[in-house]
């Protein structure tokens, strides 16, 4: 029987990477993936000439030079830059929160009419002391209009509850600009890979044993001296402490030949709870409407993304990172750190959400240390 150093479960950007550093630093690596693709989320499908984003938007964005110079070792990108916009009962707002919202929601001009608006929402309030829930911060940052219309029923659509039930880091992510401009990163560096982020988990993988439609508990653990494990924490422990929470995404796509352009943007929100989706992606916005060649496309794809609560047998996406899956994560990852021969990474191993130029820079970091030992 062949043995290797590594088997590295999981080949998604964290798996990709870590087999390529090590495979590089001389050790032998096996890859494997319980879907029949390569890419983990990340996966693009070819249809009709379009890559289609089968997991849902993917828009790498970085500041970090050392991550950025890595990728663009197995693709180029283009200039791509992610604006998205937001229907409210056909009512259309430019994303993130900028001048742009702010003078289609009051008719303001300048950032100091703006801002004024927003102060004296704020003030309306009335509250007190730290935000302590996704509400009251999101109040506290842009006031009540753009709270109703913006925030709150898309993000219950989201999340599946309330969101004065929802942690208030949530809504921190997101940016609020007092400048005409819609490009939601602040990142130096943005772009889409041509050809799909497939073709650059393939090239990252290139010369590196991968078998998918594999599954973990089928492999011969005494055929490696290390495993990797990039998959759900808790199901490595046969879900023995109880499950981790997660919210999944179904996707529901449309092709529509002889349609040039559907909705005129990569992505739009709809925020209200009339529609039961969060948002809709036209794919073909992503590489502005052309083929690998450049060549137009006379086709689009769009995909209406419903989320919902995980259930097992579903894909999970989004961590649910409240004070009681929090709590049950520490005690995995106290089982992880005992598990010897065992390295746990990415999303689903960390039990964490992360962007793509993180989770890269994570795995490298993984990658470092193991060669080290």
């Amino acid at each position: 029987m062949e043995t290797y150093d590594y088997l590295i479960v999981g080949a998604g950007l964290t798996g990709a990477v870590l087999a390529r550093e090590l495979t590089d630093a001389g050790k032998r690596c096996l890859v494997i993936d319980r879907r029949d693709h390569i890419a983990g989320n990340c996966y693009t499908e070819e249809v009709h000439g379009i890559n289609v984003h089968k997991y849902g938007a993917h828009i790498f964005h970085t500041s970090d030079r050392h991550v950025w110079d890595y990728v663009n070792r197995f693709a180029e990108f283009n200039n791509y830059v992610n604006s998205p916009v937001a229907d409210f009962h056909g009512e259309i707002y430019n994303l993130p929160f900028n001048m742009n919202t702010f003078s289609r929601m009051w008719g303001v001009k300048t950032p100091a009419e703006a801002k004024a608006v927003i102060e004296e929402q704020k003030a309306a309030c009335a509250l007190e002391g730290e935000p302590r829930n996704l509400e009251e911060q999101a109040l506290s940052l842009v006031g009540r209009d753009i709270f109703e219309k913006l925030v709150k029923e898309y993000t219950e659509k989201q999340w599946g509850r309330s969101c004065a039930e929802l942690p208030a880091s949530i809504i921190k992510r997101l940016p609020v600009r007092f400048t005409y401009d819609n490009n939601y990163f602040n990142d130096r560096w943005q772009g889409i890979p041509i050809g799909g982020y497939t073709r650059m988990i393939a090239r990252i993988l290139d010369g590196i044993e991968v078998r998918t439609g594999v599954e973990f508990k089928d492999m011969d653990r005494s055929l490696f001296e290390r495993v990797v494990y990039t998959g759900p924490v808790d199901e490595y422990f046969d879900f023995s402490l109880g499950n981790l929470e997660w919210r999944t995404v179904r996707f529901e796509d449309e092709l529509m030949e002889g349609v040039e352009n559907w909705q005129g943007n990569a992505v739009v929100n709809y925020t209200s709870h009339d529609e039961p989706f969060t948002r809709i992606i036209e794919h073909k916005h992503f590489e502005f409407g052309r083929d690998i060649n450049g060549n137009p496309l006379p086709d689009t794809i769009i995909s209406r993304e419903y989320s919902s609560a995980w259930k097992p047998g579903d894909e999970p996406y989004y961590p649910v990172n409240d004070e009681r899956n929090n709590e049950l994560y520490a005690r995995y990852r106290d089982l992880a750190q005992a598990e010897d021969g065992v390295v746990f990474g990415g999303r689903l191993g960390t039990y964490r959400y992360y962007d793509m130029a993180p989770c890269i820079a994570a795995a490298l970091k993984l990658a470092e240390a193991e060669k080290a030992r």
